[in-house]
């Protein structure tokens, strides 16, 4: 279930110029993504700049693939800066999320000078702004946004971005509430469980055990339409929603639950979703993740998002868990913050996202 073709440029000498800014013998160009050399290089970049952004690293090698790997370019293309002994220096990143919105991955090595690590920088802006163009056009856009994210504390990433033309526009709270063991009983049954005439089920399966497709759809028209108002919300397809969210390392189909209204109990109404995810440790337990909570205007008030969070955690008690993160945004008018800190999560760190219009034509 892959979206339509790539609509990149995958060649980068076609869009960056032969003049760029990188002290000579350094060039920009393609990145093998199924060489073990260059993933472990770009996992170890990545790691730097969140260790640097936000004092501690958290990426690994499945979060590359994502980027870089066979699979991945479907919806995305990269780029990497090379110095004269063929290090890789900077890697940028793109992904076609959905139509008018583009996301770029911008990765500067900590250990360049102030210089070198700009030039880097305007180089892998440049060729993002290129990209724009590119899959602008080939979605009939004329204009094509660029979405990237920085750590509230990471100065030289704003540095970069404001110089190249970004403009914050949102913060972000990355929260996360411990889980004990004893919560395991917050509900009667996280597979399925009812509450004040709300059910809440994980999404049926099929006898090959694969996800329902018309569960899978709910899931996707209750997010849509419960992002509709939300901040920079862009309609994503079936096709593209599904695809994505495969490709996160921590995807597992038992952690997508529906809530359904049962009003009428031969008509249960899907009005409410959850889509988790593990996080994985390198060496204590494992996390689950809210990746997307989304409830339906008409249902809000009746306890359904309650009732979703409340499943995932006793879901990640039984499994030996010892946490439950999700990101909120700081400005949202619906106050969710205020659900999630009374339910005991706590901000660990905050992100920003910068935005750029590119014109396509």
């Amino acid at each position: 279930m892959i979206p339509e073709d790539n609509r990149f440029e995958s060649d980068p000498a076609s869009v960056i110029p032969e003049d760029h800014p990188l002290p000579e013998g350094w060039e920009p160009g393609p990145v093998d993504g199924g060489d073990a050399a260059t993933v472990a290089r770009l996992t170890d970049l990545l790691r730097a700049h969140e260790a640097a952004g936000r004092g501690w690293a958290g990426a690994s090698a499945d979060d590359v693939r994502v980027e870089v790997s066979h699979h991945g370019l479907a919806t995305r293309e990269n780029v990497v800066v090379r110095d004269t002994a063929g290090t890789i220096r900077a890697w940028g990143s793109v992904h076609d999320r959905a139509e008018g919105r583009m996301l770029f991955v911008h990765v500067v090595d900590r250990d360049l000078d102030d210089d070198t690590a700009l030039a880097c920088s305007d180089v892998l802006v440049e060729w993002a702004e290129a990209q724009a163009r590119s899959v602008g056009e080939g979605r009939g856009l004329d204009v094509q946004q660029i979405d990237t994210g920085a750590f509230a504390d990471d100065e030289r990433q704003h540095r970069f971005l404001e110089g190249a033309g970004f403009t914050k526009v949102r913060t972000w709270w990355q929260m996360s509430r411990p889980v004990t063991a004893d919560e395991a009983t917050l509900v009667a049954d996280p597979a399925g469980w009812e509450r004040k005439g709300v059910r809440f089920r994980l999404v049926g399966r099929e006898e090959d055990g694969m996800p329902d497709e018309s569960c899978l759809r709910a899931v996707h028209d209750v997010l849509e339409g419960a992002f509709t108002d939300h901040f920079n919300s862009a309609e994503e397809t079936f096709d593209e929603f599904i695809h994505r969210l495969r490709e996160d390392p921590g995807h597992r189909w038992d952690h997508w639950w529906l809530a359904e209204l049962l009003d009428d109990p031969e008509a249960p109404e899907p009005v409410g979703a959850l889509v988790g995810t593990v996080s994985e440790s390198d060496g204590g337990p494992d996390g689950s993740y809210v990746s997307y909570l989304g409830v339906l205007e008409s249902a809000r008030g009746r306890g359904v998002a309650t009732g979703l969070l409340r499943t995932i955690v006793a879901d990640a008690a039984a499994r030996d868990r010892d946490r439950v993160g999700l990101e909120v945004d700081a400005d949202s008018p619906t106050g969710a913050d205020g659900l999630y800190v009374a339910m005991g999560w706590e901000t660990r760190y905050v992100t920003e996202s910068w935005h750029k219009d590119v014109p396509v034509r």
